[in-house]
Parts: structure tokens; sequence; C-alpha cells
């Protein structure tokens, strides 16, 4: 059975997401899912997606605003996009959507049970009443818009949905998990994030079994009109009910810009030092790639924590938006080079992994781990000061946001990049860190790609072709 795990509460936000990011979220939401199972089994991802916290910041560490509420809807868009084609090999199914396509949640479930062999029509009664206990039982005063449910082969599932307060523009989502629950108008939730609305009518605690049954009791014995006589007689001045039970419940600032007070210094710190440290024995290749291989190491060691981290290491979700950025230029603008990198490493650690070959996941892990070892003693930069290094260097690392393309220039943006490879002063030396190239040549079977003694000019052209050959798999 299921329970609500938590909720929480987000500025809500208009905007769209660019096709440039929406792609990379895609392929970074996919490799991340990938590692989790590996690890950990499917059941474990599925808890960690109930978790608000933790889902926040998966949306930040894929690029989205990471504060509002479009990360629900891009991060459960990325994830239907992205896993869709890996079904089979992963058992994992995403349905729903947001607007019309939650509509389409219970034919979905149906046909997808049909598929694999469970009974969606079930699964389909859940989904409807998962959204009628949050939108009728928990009166709230937010209108559910979006509605995801996620279920594996054998079919344990996950349900995260979203509404709107339009007057107080926020968004509420709630998060269940088909773990433990024993009902759905019992202490359901597992989690709900949001800021507190004033008096909040909550039928489904633990504590008001009695009030449901009464209320049963009532409709049977006086009927709607007798109800609505009776409570137009009743005085005021009634005692309170008592508050709800505490659960896992993220609040999230309206301001849209990442300050000092949303980051956790001392953890931010670790993750540097991990990558300072790790980055030479474990990432040596990535480390020689020119302008951005150091960076890619610290953006690394924040999808790592994404991947292992505790519960309790996702109290600060704005810190993973220091890994890649955000679409509207917070914390900085995304730097599509280091992002293109994580995705080249991870893809390529995932690949070896399911041959066996675990060393690259493992070089990810170590990343976590010296971390939480290292920052109880490690030093670094404030919060600003990072932010604003980030900013200067944007160029560099193909910074790019909703606005357009940063150019050199603190501030200044460029209509078009201007890093081809025909211009790099280097261009004509030996290539350095091939993995990437070498891990392309042989997913598009074409080995002979890759040749050791490729220029650098000749191995980003390369690149770019495979990667281009790549495109209509990765978007199905």
């Amino acid at each position: 059975m299921t329970r609500r795990t938590g909720s929480a509460d987000l500025p809500l936000h208009n905007g769209h997401v660019p096709k440039w990011l929406a792609d990379r979220m895609t392929k970074l939401g996919v490799v991340i899912t990938q590692a989790i199972i590996h690890h950990y089994g499917r059941d474990e991802f599925l808890r960690r997606l109930a978790h608000p916290f933790w889902f926040q910041s998966f949306g930040a560490v894929m690029g989205m605003d990471w504060h509002s509420s479009g990360i629900t809807t891009s991060v459960l868009g990325a994830l239907k996009r992205g896993l869709a084609p890996l079904d089979r090999e992963l058992g994992l199914h995403v349905c729903g959507g947001r607007g019309k396509y939650s509509r389409q949640t219970p034919r979905e479930l149906v046909a997808v049970g049909d598929r694999v062999g469970f009974d969606g029509g079930k699964l389909a009664t859940a989904s409807r009443l998962v959204a009628k206990v949050d939108s009728a039982a928990v009166q709230d005063g937010f209108d559910l818009y979006l509605h995801g449910f996620i279920v594996t082969d054998d079919g344990r599932w996950i349900v995260v949905q979203q509404g709107m307060n339009g007057e107080r523009r926020q968004a509420r989502r709630y998060h269940w998990l088909s773990e433990n629950l024993q009902s759905f108008v019992d202490a359901p939730h597992a989690a709900i994030e949001g800021h507190a609305q004033g008096e909040i009518i909550n039928l489904t605690d633990r504590r008001a079994a009695d009030s449901r049954g009464k209320q049963i009791e009532l409709l049977g014995s006086l009927g709607p009109d007798g109800i609505t006589r009776e409570l137009a007689s009743l005085g005021a001045g009634k005692a309170q009910p008592p508050a709800q039970a505490s659960l896992p419940f993220l609040t999230m600032p309206a301001h849209h810009d990442v300050r000092a007070e949303d980051i956790h210094l001392r953890r931010l710190h670790g993750n540097l030092a991990a990558a300072a440290e790790r980055g030479p024995a474990d990432f040596p290749e990535l480390l020689l790639t020119p302008g951005v291989g150091a960076r890619t190491v610290q953006a690394l060691a924040l999808v790592a924590e994404v991947v292992h981290g505790a519960p309790y290491r996702f109290s600060d979700p704005a810190r993973f938006s220091l890994a890649h950025g955000g679409k509207d230029r917070h914390p900085f603008p995304v730097p599509l080079k280091v992002y293109d990198e994580t995705i080249c490493v991870l893809k390529s650690a995932v690949s070896k992994a399911r041959l066996g070959q675990d060393d690259e996941l493992v070089a990810l892990k170590n990343l976590d781990r010296e971390a939480r070892r290292l920052e109880q003693a490690a030093t670094g930069p404030t919060a600003e000061r990072y932010i604003a290094q980030e900013r200067e260097q944007s160029a560099q690392y193909g910074g790019r946001s909703v606005f357009g393309w940063e150019r050199p220039g603190r501030g200044e943006r460029r209509a078009a990049p201007s890093d081809r490879p025909e211009d790099w002063v280097s261009g004509g030396e030996p290539m350095k860190g091939a993995s990437c190239l070498k891990t392309l040549s042989e997913q598009c079977d074409e080995p002979a790609a890759f040749q050791p003694n490729l220029s650098k000019v000749e191995a980003s052209n390369r690149l770019d072709t495979l990667k281009a050959k790549r495109k209509p798999v990765l978007q199905r």
C-alpha cells in the first residue's frame, strides 16, 4: 500500500524550458537514474523521488530554476522522455504530466499494465484516489494541475502532483509512495512541500478518523439539506483541531537569486575539496580537457551527491544549482561545455558498468565519500565569491541562458558562440582526454572514428558528428 511522503511550496513561475536545456536535462536525468538503480535498485529510486528535498535538488543539478514550480514539470517531463526508450531495460514507466496529460494517466497505466502484466486498472483507480485526496480531502487552497505517476514492472509506484494558488502566486507539490500505505484517507502522505497558507482542513490526518466517520453518519441521517440547516444554526467559538503531524515539508524562498543563506557552505567546500583531491587520481583524462576539465569534476562532485547522498544532505537544494547553473542566469548561466562533459563522463561510466566494469562509477562514489570526509576541515570561497567567479568565466564555459549566449566581459551576452574548434590557438595540438570520443564511436558502431593521434580540432569535429548521429535515438 502507499502513503504520502511530504510536500513542497514553490514560487509560481511562468516561462518555458528551452530545447537546448530540455534535451540535456533528459540525458542527465537518465544517466543519474541508471546510476542510482545500478547501485541501490529501483525501489530506492522511487524513495528518492518521493522525498521533496531530494526531488528539488535533482532538478537544480539539471540546470532548472532552483526554487521555482517549474522544476516539477521539467523533471517529470525529462524522465518521461528519457526513460521511455529504456522501459524494458529499467522496468520503469512514467505516466501523466501537466494539464491534459494528467487526465491521460489512468489510460496510460492500463496500457502499461496490459503490456507488462500488472493490474493497470487497479493502479488507475489509485491514481484517481490520490488526486482526489489532495484536491478534496486536503482543502488547502491549491488546485491540482499536474499529476505524474511513476510505476515499476512489479507494481510499486510513486506519485508527484502539484497544485497552484494563483492569488498567492504559489505552487504546492505533494509526494506519494506505494510503500507502507495502509489507507488513502488515513495519513497517506509521504511528504508535502509548501508555505503555510492559513487554516487547512486536512481530513487525511490520522486524528481525523472520528471526524470522517461522523461526517458519513451525518450524510446518511440528515442528507445534504439537513446538514446545511444544521451548519447555519451552529455558533462560533468551537475549539480548533490539533495540528497535523509533521512530514518532510520544503519551503522555497521567493527570491530568484541564490544567496549565501540558501547554501550550506561547509558542504560546498567539501564538494570542492573532494573534486580537487580525487580529480587527479580518478579523472586524469578529464582534467586535461582544455578549459573545462577541473570545473567538470566540481560539477560531478555535486552530481555524485545526488546519486549517493543521504536524505539530510539535501536541506539546501540551491547548492546543487552550482553544478550547472540555471536557465534564467541564476545563480549563473548554464555552462554548456561543462554540462556536456558531465553527461559524457556519466554515460561512459554507466555503459561500462553494464559490462561489469564499475571503476568509473566507483570513482563518482569516491567523490561523494571524500566530500563528506573533507567538509569538516575544508575551506574555500564564500558563496557570493564562487557565484561571481562563475559569472566571470561563463563565456569560457559556453554559458547560455534564455537571454542568449554569454560573451567575454562580465554580464555581457553574445548572440552566438565563438568557441569553434578552428579558432582554438592550440587546435593543432594532439587531443587529450579521449574517453568521450572512444565511447561515442563504440556506441555509434563507428570504431574507426576514434584514432589516438587526432588533433584537438579533428577530435572535436568527430565528436560533433557522432553526437548528431546519436540524437534521434536519444530523443525518442
